[in-house]
């Protein structure tokens, strides 16, 4: 049967037998919790009604954050994905827009931000988490694509400094990025739990932005059933997309998707 999914809820990035990768919407659950119980949509629900089939998550992305996220189609494909992203198989790849400018730029390469954090527990989802486990190792590399300077005075400046940075977690730690970013004092703009308000607050006032500007742009891994390299990326669109043209212009590659 052939589907057209020009009209559908998810931007569909790569479909194949084993695998389907999306594109989701920031404020979108990965799939039923009950941290939102008053949530109706959730990506792993749309996509199973858009290709009529049982689909399995096998990584997550935190419902502020967009971009990549891949489900398997079978529960072998599920075990064999979720075991790469688990044994650090996956590169990933994120956008973001934080306060100040971090040291470093795209000409110097990546920095490094090696810094455990402990485990983050949760009511409902981590409820058989240990409390008591120490922190773990959490390493982030990151890079300043682009600066601006805005003339809104924040506290004792005159003026607001924002970064654009492409960041590549090496470990998978819960909200790895938006705690390590907090912790060399560059948090991400819109976090409400690790972020500035007064800061959040500039782009809700002055550029009608709110939500986390964090996009998931980018996965590289081989593929479970043929072993070809894959590489599957997405620009943020909405909001994020709208906020990083007024801001930086447009430094972003072309995207290209599929195997290499």
């Amino acid at each position: 049967m052939t589907h057209d999914f020009r009209q559908s809820p998810l931007e569909l990035l790569h479909h194949d037998e084993w695998l389907a990768v999306v594109n989701k919407p920031a404020a979108m659950l990965v799939h039923r919790t009950g941290i939102d119980r008053h949530e109706t949509v959730f990506a792993m629900q749309t996509l199973r009604d858009m290709l009529g089939q049982r689909v399995y998550p096998v990584h997550r992305l935190d419902k502020p954050t967009s971009g990549v996220l891949v489900f398997a189609l079978d529960s072998e494909t599920a075990r064999t994905m979720t075991q790469r992203f688990t044994q650090r198989r996956v590169a990933k790849r994120y956008l973001a827009v934080v306060r100040g400018w971090p040291e470093g730029d795209d000409e110097a390469g990546w920095r490094t931000i090696d810094y455990p954090l402990r485990e983050q527990l949760d009511a409902y989802t981590d409820e058989l988490a240990d409390p008591d486990k120490p922190a773990q190792a959490a390493v982030t590399g990151y890079r300043v694509i682009a600066r601006c300077e805005l003339p809104i005075a924040n506290g004792r400046h005159p003026s607001s400094r924002y970064a654009l940075i492409e960041a590549r977690p090496e470990t998978g730690r819960k909200h790895q990025i938006r705690r390590h970013m907090k912790h060399i004092f560059h948090p991400l703009i819109g976090d409400t739990t690790y972020g500035d308000g007064r800061h959040n607050r500039i782009f809700r006032d002055h550029l009608n932005c709110h939500r986390l500007l964090l996009a998931a742009t980018r996965l590289e891994f081989d593929h479970p059933i043929n072993n070809q390299p894959m590489r599957i990326e997405c620009a943020p669109g909405g909001d994020m997309a709208r906020v990083m043209g007024e801001l930086f212009g447009d430094p972003l590659p072309r995207v290209v998707n599929g195997q290499d």
